[in-house]
């Protein structure tokens, strides 16, 4: 694998799965330590709703990165709360995982 993002995709994808959607965006960048903190932001329950792999991917980001990544997510996936994401957008969460890894890979190599 070349990229954090293919490595993030991988990681959701595999079989057993290693991770919730924030868990397999932080695998991806960070260390062990930081993917046991994302343990709880899956499936709906990061902060204020937001997408795990969106929430993930922000925590990650320098401070000063953070809203522009926010930004470029909710216009490429449709929204940034995980409940719209699934119901009236439709976008599944390997792509969920997929645009925040892209996000912040880019974000990362500037």
């Amino acid at each position: 694998m070349s990229t954090r993002t293919e490595k993030a995709i991988a990681f959701f994808t595999s079989v057993p799965r290693a991770g919730n959607c924030a868990q397999c965006v932080t695998k991806a960048f960070a260390d062990d330590a930081a993917v046991m903190e994302m343990a709880a932001c899956g499936g709906g329950n990061a902060p204020g709703g937001l997408c795990g792999a969106l929430y993930a991917a922000m925590s990650l980001a320098g401070e000063k990165d953070r809203e522009s990544l926010r930004s470029d997510f909710r216009e490429r996936a449709g929204s940034d709360l995980c409940r719209e994401l699934k119901g009236s957008c439709g976008t599944p969460c390997r792509e969920c995982v997929e645009i925040a890894s892209e996000l912040l890979e880019k974000k990362w190599n500037k």
